[in-house]
């Protein structure tokens, strides 16, 4: 038996009915299409299923969909501009080469999106702490720290 919500996600209205245990990530990726927002874990270990949930990060696979009802997601498809432009730290992604494979990038983009909003990111430790709830098992991390420094610079200019 499903129950009906509603909730914003990348800024539209959207009402659809649910079963009550389904997860927020699988709502998302097979409702709604937003496969941006990637399966890893299922356990919140590895941080690849990352929104923001009322502009904050959260792992989409520890929160039921139910749980979003009334409230602001934003995934991966919604932070860049209306015209396509990237968003700074999507750029800074590209540009600093802080991707391989790419399965880690969309979550990693919207931790650091947030942990940019959220605190000072001039210290590399930080950014290296503030991550480690993502894993990449592709790069050694320096590029996605780079990335980071680099996304905040243009995110506070």
């Amino acid at each position: 038996m499903g129950i009906k919500i509603s909730l914003n996600v990348n800024g539209k209205a959207v009402t659809r009915e649910v079963e009550t245990g389904t997860l927020l990530v699988h709502f998302l990726r097979d409702d709604l299409r937003l496969t941006g927002t990637h399966v890893g874990c299922d356990t919140a270990q590895c941080g690849a299923c990352t929104v923001h949930l009322d502009g904050v990060a959260v792992k989409s696979c520890s929160v039921l969909a139910v749980q979003a009802a009334g409230h602001d997601v934003t995934t991966i498809e919604g932070v860049a501009r209306k015209d396509g432009t990237l968003h700074p730290m999507q750029a800074a992604f590209k540009e600093c080469h802080g991707l391989q494979c790419g399965f880690c990038t969309p979550g990693m983009v919207m931790s650091a999106i947030d942990l940019v909003e959220h605190h000072d990111c001039s210290s590399e430790q930080l950014i290296r702490e503030s991550l480690e709830g993502n894993m990449c098992r592709c790069t050694g991390y320096h590029n996605i720290v780079r990335a980071v420094q680099t996304g905040a610079k243009a995110m506070t200019a």
